[in-house]
């Protein structure tokens, strides 16, 4: 049976056969390069979304390598009498096929929907299942690459992704607005404490007046700062503070709690914290106990 199936092979065929598979990987890595290329130009210099030429980039590469090689089975007399074969049972063929790929049909799908709809898009930063956060970085045609804020990559299948509920820190509009709380004593000044935090959070070179013109001529503050809780032994503060992405909002909050802290150690403002008494009692010692009779 080995001699029949490599009867019809000679050096030509073998040839024109290696040659075919050597120029389909070619062909799909220099069309990567290119194509990612494009992809990374458009993105920053044109502000394009990328996602759709992410997944047109996957599905273009399975095309490539299907074509490429089919041509070389088809170069094979041996291997084209088994394609043929096979084809002739393509019926039960597909049946097997479909029960064995139903996952991958349906993170295929699952894929297209998600580049249809976009509840996400390439570069956008989600939340999901509470628990793992990151930055989209490629939608393929069986599943999502998010990179987390540690640099490790979450792979997610496309069809878990279609049924998540996902919180897009960048749909539609990416504008963030941040809360900082801080708390202070209640014998502290509340109305200087909240003008220092209105300050400091105007001062911040990545914070954004999202006032209307409207508001300006009404004299709206920019920053509105409200007392949110009275606690055990607390006022808690809040500050509402737009930037113009998740990113920023991240490096607002962390430098308004620094310089927010500072501002109110030089201005003797307290933030407090809990106290403790502990009560020592000299307890009687064991002579001094009656001993029973």
């Amino acid at each position: 049976m080995e001699k029949e199936l490599f009867k019809g092979i000679d050096l030509q065929n073998l040839v024109v056969f290696l040659t075919i598979v050597a120029g389909t990987f070619i062909v799909t890595f220099l069309f990567n390069r290119v194509f990612s290329s494009f992809i990374r130009r458009s993105s920053l210099i044109m502000r394009n979304d990328p996602t759709n030429y992410q997944f047109l980039r996957h599905f273009i590469t399975a095309v490539l390598y299907i074509v490429g090689f089919s041509m070389a089975v088809f170069m094979m007399p041996p291997l084209r009498t088994v394609a043929t074969s096979m084809l002739a049972g393509a019926g039960i063929l597909a049946v097997a096929i479909g029960f064995a790929s139903q996952n991958a049909l349906s993170n295929l799908i699952s894929g297209v929907f998600i580049i249809m709809f976009k509840p996400f898009r390439v570069n956008d930063r989600l939340r999901v299942r509470d628990n793992l956060s990151g930055v989209v970085e490629d939608i393929t045609l069986r599943h999502t690459v998010i990179r987390d804020f540690e640099n490790r990559r979450i792979i997610i299948p496309n069809s878990v992704m279609n049924q998540e509920v996902i919180v897009n820190s960048d749909f539609s509009d990416d504008n963030i607005c941040k809360w900082v709380e801080i708390s202070i004593g209640y014998g502290a000044d509340i109305d200087k404490a909240k003008a220092i935090l209105r300050e400091e959070a105007e001062r911040h070179p990545l914070h954004v007046d999202m006032r209307k013109p409207e508001d300006i001529k009404k004299g709206a503050d920019d920053v509105v700062v409200r007392v949110i809780a009275l606690g055990e032994y607390a006022v808690t503060l809040r500050a509402w503070v737009w930037a113009n992405n998740q990113a920023e909002a991240f490096v607002i909050g962390c430098d308004l709690l620094e310089s927010v802290k500072k501002r109110y150690d030089a201005e003797g403002i307290e933030i407090p914290f809990p106290y403790r008494n502990v009560i020592h009692r000299n307890l009687p010692s064991s002579d001094n106990l009656q001993k029973p009779e």
